[in-house]
């Protein structure tokens, strides 16, 4: 049976599926969890990592701890999607540290963001000082998320 993620086997794709939940996890455990030796499990995680199918390890920090339990998903609308605004619009939007997450959109507007803050005053103030003043930004629209439900990190189904 060939595999849904080409170049990946259920022993790669076990690997990832751990470490998508415990990136700490020990190379033995790691092993023992996929049903795998130490040694081909290492192997497979350095393959991984050098193709690039693992990216880096991180922290995942409680952003409600933070104070940061604001979150707003802003609709963006641009003046201009020839190929020079949008690199100035993506080279501008990354600089803004509120700014967790930021989709180019196939949609009756040009992107998504997901802009978390501590208050509905400092939302205000990211909007109308930093979103609304990036390049080619003609207009936007907010919706304010009420809980998150699900968050597994961005992997998917595997």
């Amino acid at each position: 049976m060939q595999s849904r993620f080409p170049g990946l086997d259920r022993f790669d794709q076990a690997i990832l599926r751990e470490l998508s939940h415990n990136g700490r996890v020990s190379v033995s455990d790691l092993a023992r969890g996929i049903g795998l030796s130490k040694s081909p499990t290492q192997t497979r995680l350095k393959r991984l990592e050098a193709e690039g199918f693992i990216q880096g390890y991180r922290a995942l920090i409680d952003p409600i701890r933070l104070g940061l339990d604001h979150v707003a998903f802003v609709e963006v609308k641009l003046t201009d999607t020839r190929e020079m605004a949008l690199a100035a619009f993506n080279a501008a939007v990354v600089q803004v540290p509120e700014i967790e997450e930021v989709h180019m959109l196939a949609s009756h507007f040009d992107y998504l963001l997901k802009v978390r803050c501590r208050s509905m005053s400092d939302f205000r103030a990211v909007l109308g000082e930093k979103v609304s003043s990036l390049p080619y930004v003609s207009s936007t629209s907010t919706y304010m998320s009420m809980q998150t439900v699900k968050d597994d990190g961005g992997l998917g189904p595997m």
